[in-house]
């Protein structure tokens, strides 16, 4: 038999010979495995709680940290908002859109009412006395006949 285990470890002076270099070099890619899963988890849960700070939920409060563990859905802001509406967790955002809408049924239904009031006629005078040139008294004046006054 000859001394070639011998030779070869005497070689590899960072190994012990009694220890089986694969074997090692596995144990050693395991354990970065195992940190990279960490990594990878750390940042997913990192991801998800982004998402939902950018829908506007409280991750203070009770519960929201009940709906945060339940929630399964899309990872959007936009689908944890509606979820988060849908719960009663937060109060539903009213686009501008929606807003001059609103605005305009209300001013409808006072129509409808009657009980809308007109602003009180302002003073002819006064507006033609703080009108700062020439043309802007011209308008006054032709508001004024267009209404039926005559100044």
């Amino acid at each position: 038999m000859s001394n070639f285990e011998e030779e070869f470890y005497e070689d590899d002076s960072d190994q012990p010979p009694s220890q089986n270099p694969v074997r090692a070099q596995l144990k050693a890619q395991e354990k970065e495995l195992r940190e990279l899963r960490k990594q990878v988890a750390e940042s997913q849960a990192v991801q998800k709680e982004m998402a939902f700070v950018k829908a506007g939920i409280d991750l203070a409060s009770p519960m929201s940290k009940y709906f945060i563990k339940g929630y399964d859905g899309e990872l959007t802001p936009e689908a944890i908002r509606l979820a988060a509406e849908e719960a009663q967790l937060i109060t539903p955002q009213v686009s501008p859109e929606d807003q001059a809408e609103k605005q305009g049924w209300k001013q409808t239904n006072r129509i409808a009412a009657g009980s809308e009031v007109s602003p009180p006629p302002a003073s002819w005078i006064k507006r033609i006395q703080d009108a700062a040139s020439k043309d802007e008294v011209f308008a006054i004046y032709e508001e004024a006949s267009a209404q039926g006054i005559e100044l």
